[in-house]
Parts: C-alpha cells; structure tokens; sequence
C-alpha cells in the first residue's frame, strides 16, 4: 500500500528539498508515492549476494579471513600439588599467616590513649 508523501518546507533541510516542497504544495509537482513494503522486499533480495546462496560464497570468505601464520594449538597442561603429609609444614604456613594480621597493630597503653585525647582537644 503506498503511501503519500507530504513535504513541510519549513523542515526541509536544504534549499533544493525546500523548493521541492514548496512544488509539491502549490501543486507544480505531484508528491511522490513510497511503498514500504514494496521497497522492503525488494531490500531483502539484495541483502544475500548469489556468491552467499552457494557454497562458493562461504569457501571465500574463510579463505578471505584466515590467518597467514599458522597458530599452535594449546596444549592442556595439568599441574599436581605434591603433598608432603608434614603436619609441621602446615603449622609453619599458619604461623606465618598469622602474624600478618597483628604486624601492623602496636601496642596500645595508657600514655598512648592519653595523648591522643589531648591531641583530639581543641586548641585554646
């Protein structure tokens, strides 16, 4: 079903759409008629290229986009903790561990609480 263009020329966005606008609104010329659907379907044979339809279209464009090195392919490797059944390993890790929680804390007394009491009061 076509359907019927109807020009503004106050939006037409360059001069020779503007003329051609103000044509169609006297009358001068008759407004051109635009089938969707129409133009669609037509759109859509030419979205596939013959080459595509046929296996030719598929064996060129793997030829077009392969690599000019040849790539190795991976090699899966798999990696086995050896365990040693040393329960003194362990409680080395552990050790080690643990410490690093209470590295960085010093050791809070009551001098240290008290002048970081003075130094929260305001100066005077």
């Amino acid at each position: 079903m076509p359907d019927e263009i109807k020009p503004n020329v106050n939006e037409a966005p360059t001069h020779d759409a503007q003329l051609a606008a103000e044509n169609i609104a006297s009358g001068e010329e008759k407004a051109p008629k635009v089938d969707f659907d129409a133009d669609y379907a037509a759109a859509q044979q030419f979205s596939v290229s013959e080459v595509d339809r046929t296996g030719k279209g598929a064996a060129a464009a793997e030829a077009a986009t392969a690599p000019n090195q040849k790539v190795p392919q991976a090699k899966e490797t798999k990696t086995q903790t050896q365990s040693t059944g040393n329960p003194d390993d362990y409680a080395e890790l552990a050790k080690e561990v643990g410490n690093a929680k209470t590295e960085s804390v010093a050791s809070v007394d009551d001098n240290l609480v008290e002048k970081a009491l003075e130094k929260g009061q305001p100066k005077k």
